[in-house]
């Protein structure tokens, strides 16, 4: 087995910090829209509870992860399936040159933007 840089270490407990500051803003921004949404998909109309809840995801209408206002009007329910649609369509599009509705870019949402400047400050 390979013996890991101080580097590489130091990579790795940021990719690990990063992975768990998003699943709390998730679960935060999730948790909030459940509350305030019926949990139907805003496409396909289907409804989820139980188990099934976990296949309905909160979609950004902004696609900006970070713009999460507390009364969710950059939110919306949709179902894995719609989710994934709507993504592809949105890239699809962008790659087209053409703008969908009001967005003008495919989601700008990078959670390692930073990545290399926050290594090195810790350096």
């Amino acid at each position: 087995m390979e013996k890991y840089t101080s580097s590489q270490s130091k990579l790795d407990s940021l990719v690990v910090e990063a992975r768990r500051y998003s699943a709390a803003r998730e679960a935060s921004y999730r948790e909030r829209a459940l509350k305030l949404y019926p949990w139907i998909c805003t496409r396909c109309a289907r409804e989820f509870s139980g188990e099934r809840l976990r296949e309905l995801t909160v979609h950004h209408k902004d696609h900006n992860h970070d713009n999460n206002p507390l009364n969710g009007s950059n939110w919306e329910l949709l179902c894995i399936y719609c989710h994934e649609n709507e993504h592809a369509r949105i890239l699809d599009e962008s790659l087209r040159g053409r703008v969908v509705g009001d967005q003008s870019a495919i989601a700008s949402h990078n959670p390692f933007a930073d990545l290399r400047a926050k290594l090195e400050q810790k350096k």
